[in-house]
């Protein structure tokens, strides 16, 4: 017999033996028939049903919207003179009229007709032009860069913000393809992003404030130039940003190994499209994934587990630009 004052007095073994009544009642009745997929808003086909009845209601068309988003986040911190290097990138820089304050070339160099190009646009714009050593350009370059006896000092990149270029592409009547970076730190990953954003009609890319490359002498050697023509916008919250661009009818598209869509079968791509690319280690983060319309997965060899963030990104826009062609 239990002692006065026990809790486990009138209890057996297995639980109360009284005083429960219909305490446990609703637990043991039906909830009743389970919601279609499409009706389940986390699910993969509700968030394709949300997708589409945002895409009719917009008349398809994204629709600017008033914000208080403001200028752009300030550059990363530490961002200071870069060093452009690279015929390609130095020659771009130059044509697209980035406020470069210094012009180096290499004693004895081989002058081309891209080399000829940088010495008349630097003669002209008074950029200061000096003739250095290759070891001094070697230096500047840093342990891995390229510099094919040329270089460039530029000020630190002057970053957009992501609402005023989503506006600037649909004032110009174009339709939005951006790419969105989720955890990208590696610059050179960034700088080819840019280069085949730029190759597949792309407009813009959007990285983080935080955990994030930022636009430095290897991506823009990286970019070929390209990130003299590509705008590059800061996200205070990445996770915000999309779900702002949601609201104006933009499309979010995660790319994932797990995707619930394969690419080749992708139906949004003739829309407002935002890629979204995580990083190749950890993928997209948790809050990213909860935002996009459409997990998509790339078809690759079983033997090989997963691409860069990089190449991933040049076969989604590759992809997106070819059925965007053939829609035409």
């Amino acid at each position: 017999m239990a002692k006065p004052g026990n809790p486990s007095a009138g209890r057996g073994k297995k639980g109360p033996t009284k005083g429960t009544g219909g305490k446990n009642k609703r637990s043991l009745e039906g909830r009743g028939p389970t919601p279609k997929a499409e009706d389940r808003a986390w699910h993969p086909a509700g968030k394709r049903k949300a997708a589409k009845e945002r895409f009719v209601a917009a008349g398809g068309k994204p629709q600017l919207r008033q914000t208080t988003g403001g200028r752009a986040p300030k550059a990363k911190s530490g961002d200071d003179t870069e060093t452009v290097t690279g015929r390609n990138s130095v020659l771009e820089a130059l044509r697209a009229k980035i406020p470069a304050t210094a012009f180096y070339i290499a004693q004895r160099v081989e002058m081309d007709d891209r080399v000829k190009e940088m010495l008349s646009l630097a003669t002209n714009r008074n950029i200061p032009v000096l003739e250095v050593t290759r070891q001094e350009l070697d230096r500047m370059a840093g342990f891995d860069g390229v510099h094919q006896g040329v270089a460039l000092k530029v000020p630190p990149y002057e970053y957009a913000h992501p609402q005023d270029l989503l506006e600037q592409v649909i004032d110009r009547g174009a339709l939005p393809l951006f790419v969105a970076l989720d955890g990208v730190t590696d610059p050179r990953n960034l700088g080819a992003i840019i280069r085949s954003t730029a190759a597949f009609g792309g407009q813009a890319i959007i990285i983080p404030q935080r955990r994030s490359a930022g636009v430095n002498s290897a991506a823009w050697k990286t970019s070929a130039g390209a990130a003299a023509r590509i705008p590059v916008a800061i996200a205070a919250n990445l996770t915000s940003t999309l779900k702002e661009f949601k609201k104006q009818g933009v499309f979010i598209l995660g790319l994932d190994g797990d995707g619930d869509v394969s690419l080749p079968a992708l139906e949004l791509a003739d829309r407002p499209v935002v890629i979204v690319v995580g990083s190749e280690g950890k993928g997209l983060s948790r809050l990213v994934t909860e935002t996009c319309d459409q997990i998509v997965s790339i078809p690759i060899n079983a033997a090989t587990e997963s691409l860069n963030a990089g190449i991933a990104a040049s076969v989604a826009l590759y992809q997106v630009s070819t059925l965007r062609a053939s829609m035409e």
